[in-house]
C-alpha cells in the first residue's frame, strides 16, 4: 500500500480515513526544508494549512481583524489592502484584495488589483492615469502595520510586500506557546484514521514503502498537533495465497517448523524466492500450497502457528526500520479483518449482491464486465473481500 486516499466525514461521522493503498499514485513531491531562510517559504509553512478567515466589514479595528484571520498570513495581508482599496476606489463598492506569494526576487506577497480597477475605472474621469498610478495609491493607502518590512510597486501596478522577519519571529513563537487552538480553526474531524507503510510480510521493505511511511507519519503528526484524535494503522500484507506458499515450503524444509530459528531459515526473502520458484515449477506443490491457504484462512491450528512464525520474523525486521526513522504504528493486517470476511459475505448475500460463477461467488456492478471476485472457486478469501471486510 503506497499512496494516500483521503475521506473527510463530519464529526458525528465513523473516523476520517487516510489510506496509502496499493491501487493508485500519490502526485505529491514537495518538501520544505529544515533550513528554510525566504520570508516566504517560512511563512507558507504556516499559512498554507490554514483557510482565509471571515472578512470584516469595519476599517477601523485593525487589531481585532488581525486576531480574526490569527495564523493565516494571506487572510491578514487581505485585511489591510482591503482598507486600502476602499480609500483607493471608494466609489467601486467592495473590492476583494487579490493578494497571491510571489517569487523571492519581488518580495514575499503581492496584490494584483490594480490592473483590474484600472479596467473598471479608466474613462470616468479618475486622477490616475494607468495601472502602475493605481498600485502606488493601493501601496501609500495601506494601514502601518508591523507585519509589513516594505512594500513596492512593480510591472502594471502589482504590489509587492515584504514581511517583516521581526514580526513573523513573534508570531511564530507566540503560536508555538500559545498553542494550535488559539490561532487555527479548528479541524472538522475529531478521529482520523492514517493508513500507511503497509509493508508485504516475508517480504523486504523498499523505497515505496519507505516513502509511505515518512509521508503518513507527516500527516498523522499535523492531525496530532491539531488535536485530532489518530490511529495510526499498518495494514500489512500478512495473507493470501503467498502463504500458503510459503507454510508449504517451511513445512518441507523444517518438519518440525517450531523448533527452526529466524538464523535457521535464514533471509526471508531468498525463502520467499525459492518458495515461488517451487510453486511456479511444481504442480504438486502448487496444489498443496492452495490448499494451505484455504486451511490457514478456516483457522487450522498447525497452520496458523506456522502463520504466526513466519510473520514475526518478518516483524521484527519491520520494526528496526521504523525504530531507526522513530515512527510508531499498529498494526491491522489483512488477517485481523479475515474474521469478519463470512459475516460480510453473508449480509451482501441476503442482499441479493452474490452470485456464483464458474464456481466462485462474485458481485457483477453494472455497467463493468468483470466481476469482483469475493469468494474464489477453491473457497478461499481475496483482497477483495479483505477490502469489504475492513470497509
Amino acid at each position: 500500500m503506497l499512496t494516500p486516499l483521503t475521506l473527510l466525514v463530519p464529526p458525528a461521522s465513523p473516523p476520517s480515513l487516510f489510506s496509502f493503498n496499493r491501487f493508485s499514485h500519490f502526485p505529491f513531491s514537495t518538501s520544505i526544508s529544515a533550513t528554510t531562510t525566504s520570508a516566504s517559504d517560512l511563512l507558507r509553512v504556516v499559512s498554507r494549512r490554514l483557510v482565509l478567515a471571515t472578512k470584516t466589514q469595519s476599517i477601523t479595528t485593525m487589531a481585532t481583524q488581525e486576531e480574526e484571520c490569527k495564523g493565516n498570513v494571506k487572510a491578514q495581508l487581505a485585511k489591510l489592502f482591503e482598507v486600502s482599496l476602499k480609500v483607493t476606489v471608494p466609489n467601486e463598492g467592495d473590492v476583494d484584495p487579490l493578494i497571491a506569494a510571489c517569487t523571492g526576487k519581488f518580495g514575499d506577497y503581492q496584490c494584483n488589483n490594480a490592473m483590474g480597477l484600472w479596467s473598471k475605472i479608466k474613462g470616468k474621469g479618475t486622477q490616475f492615469r494607468g495601472p502602475p498610478a493605481v498600485g502606488e495609491a493601493i501601496k501609500n493607502n495601506l494601514p502601518t502595520s508591523e507585519m509589513i518590512d516594505s512594500c513596492s510597486v512593480a510591472g502594471p501596478g502589482f504590489v509587492n510586500v515584504v514581511l517583516s522577519k521581526n514580526w513573523m519571529a513573534k508570531s511564530i513563537q507566540k503560536m508555538l506557546i500559545e498553542g494550535i487552538d488559539t490561532w487555527a480553526p479548528q479541524p472538522p474531524v475529531k478521529t482520523a484514521v492514517v493508513d500507511f507503510s503497509s509493508p508485504n510480510i516475508a517480504k523486504e521493505m523498499h523505497v515505496g514503502h519507505l516513502r509511505s511511511t515518512i509521508i503518513g507519519d507527516t500527516l498523522a503528526r499535523m492531525l496530532e498537533f491539531s488535536k485530532v484524535n489518530v490511529l495510526r494503522r499498518n495494514h500489512v500484507g500478512d495473507w493470501g495465497t503467498q502463504f500458503g506458499m510459503l507454510i508449504e515450503f517451511l513445512f518441507e524444509k523444517f518438519p518440525n517448523f517450531e523448533d527452526a530459528t529466524e538464523t535457521a531459515i535464514g533471509d526471508l526473502q531468498a525463502f520467499y524466492k525459492a518458495s515461488k520458484q517451487r510453486f511456479d515449477s511444481d504442480p504438486a506443490f502448487k496444489e498443496r500450497a492452495q490448499q494451505a491457504v484455504v486451511r490457514l484462512q478456516g483457522g487450522e491450528e498447525k497452520y496458523r502457528r506456522a502463520w504466526a512464525q513466519i510473520c514475526e520474523i518478518s516483524r521484527t525486521e519491520f520494526h528496526k526500520v521504523y525504530q531507526r526513522l522513530g515512527v510508531h504504528l499498529e498494526e491491522k493486517g489483512e488477517s485481523f479483518y479475515n474474521p469478519y470476511i463470512p459475516g460480510v459475505i453473508e449480509g451482501l448475500t441476503k442482499q441479493g449482491l452474490v452470485e456464483e460463477s464458474q464456481g466462485a461467488r462474485v458481485i457483477f456492478i453494472e455497467g463493468i464486465n468483470i466481476p469482483l471476485i469475493v469468494v474464489k472457486s477453491d473457497g478461499g478469501f481475496n483482497y477483495a473481500s479483505t477490502d469489504l471486510a475492513a470497509l
